[in-house]
This record gives structure tokens, C-alpha cells and sequence, in this order.
């Protein structure tokens, strides 16, 4: 049976869902898990995400099973480390867009937009990097793709007053396909307030 077979199945087994399976060549095989989620009942605000996380005894239990499991399949490996996604978790299916609808993402196309317009702002041809809201495209026959949503408006200092009459940068937003991306995470956003709060992202990457 296949590595990623093996831990899939035993992840998934003690109830959580596998994120990624990282091998280095110094033999350490890190296997990173979340909590399932389950998406939000009719009526329910979209966009929210659950405040749990995934805890040291968590992971504990997982590296117990995998261990045992990794031996009975003689899968080669030095040393095992499980732990949560972070701040800055990847996305990889459909149900990760769909769970972090709302949330400001980084998004790495395969490919440059080659000097394309975006919302009426010209890109740079080389530009492949992004970073703003992820909002879901919905079309007449219902949910066709994904957008991020941001503004270049310049990151406002702590302490620095703004002036009511200055008018706000106009927000761009950018389609794709789960096909187009080469990768994409949650932007590594430090709050203490959680990753609730929702609004267009401040910045972008070149």
C-alpha cells in the first residue's frame, strides 16, 4: 500500500483529515492534520470558521497509530512528526475553498497573467502572486469558479490618523481555477481576535 494510502486511511480513521505528507531527505516524514469540517447549515452565516483547533494530544494519538501502522506496511522513514496546518495552511480541494470562504488567502498561479487588465488596473506580465479575500464566483446555474478580492490602498500604521475625505482604493478581484493554481494557503495573518474578521485584504505579493 502506498504512503499517502496508509496515512489517509489512518487519519481519517481516528477522525480527522489529512492536510499534507512532507518527506525530507534526511528521512523525517511530517504529516500534517486538521479537524474535519462540516459545512454550514442553510440559513447559516457563510464564511465563518469554526474556532477549533488541533492539540497536542491530538497529534499525540495520530503518531501513535501512524507508527504502528508505517511499521506493519515496512514504510521507511526516520523520524515522524504530526502537527496542525498553522497560520498558514494550504489549500488543496474544493471543500478547503469552500471551508475558508471569506478568509484572506496567497495564491501562486502556474502561469503570469501575461499584462492583463484586472478590474480596469493593468498587471504586471511576470506577476503570478496574490493575496486577498477568497469569495466564491456564483453564476446563473449556480457556483462556476473562485475569486480573491483586494485593494492596493497602503497598510495603515498604528497610530496614523486618516483622513475621512481620502477615498478608498478600488477593489480589484481576480477569477481562477482550482486547475490554474499552483498553490495556494491561508495568508499567515497573526490576530488575536481569530480569522473571523472579514473585509479585503491590505496588501498584495508581488
Amino acid at each position: 500500500m502506498a504512503l499517502k494510502e496508509i496515512v489517509e486511511q489512518t487519519v481519517a480513521g481516528l477522525g480527522y483529515e489529512l492536510v499534507e505528507i512532507q518527506r525530507s531527505a534526511a528521512g523525517l516524514l511530517r504529516v500534517t492534520i486538521d479537524l474535519p469540517w462540516t459545512p454550514p447549515t442553510a440559513g447559516a452565516e457563510a464564511g465563518l470558521v469554526s474556532e477549533q483547533f488541533v492539540t497536542v494530544e491530538d497529534c499525540e494519538k495520530v503518531t501513535r497509530q501512524l507508527l504502528f501502522a508505517l511499521e506493519v506496511d515496512a514504510i521507511e522513514f526516520k523520524r515522524l512528526e504530526v502537527s496542525s496546518p498553522g497560520i498558514d495552511r494550504p489549500l488543496h480541494s474544493e471543500s478547503d475553498f469552500e471551508r475558508f470562504v471569506g478568509q484572506q488567502v496567497d495564491v501562486t498561479l502556474k502561469t503570469p497573467l501575461g499584462g492583463a487588465v484586472v478590474a480596469g488596473t493593468p498587471v504586471s506580465a511576470s506577476r503570478k502572486k496574490f493575496r486577498g479575500v477568497l469569495e466564491r464566483v456564483v453564476g446563473t446555474d449556480g457556483p462556476s469558479g473562485w475569486q480573491i478580492v483586494w485593494s492596493d490602498a497602503p497598510a495603515v500604521k498604528p497610530g496614523q490618523r486618516v483622513s475621512k475625505k481620502r477615498l478608498p482604493a478600488p477593489l480589484q478581484a481576480l477569477g481562477f481555477t482550482l486547475d490554474e493554481l499552483r498553490e495556494a494557503r491561508l495568508a499567515p495573518i497573526v490576530s488575536f481576535k481569530g480569522r473571523g474578521a472579514k473585509g479585503a485584504a491590505d496588501s498584495d505579493l508581488d
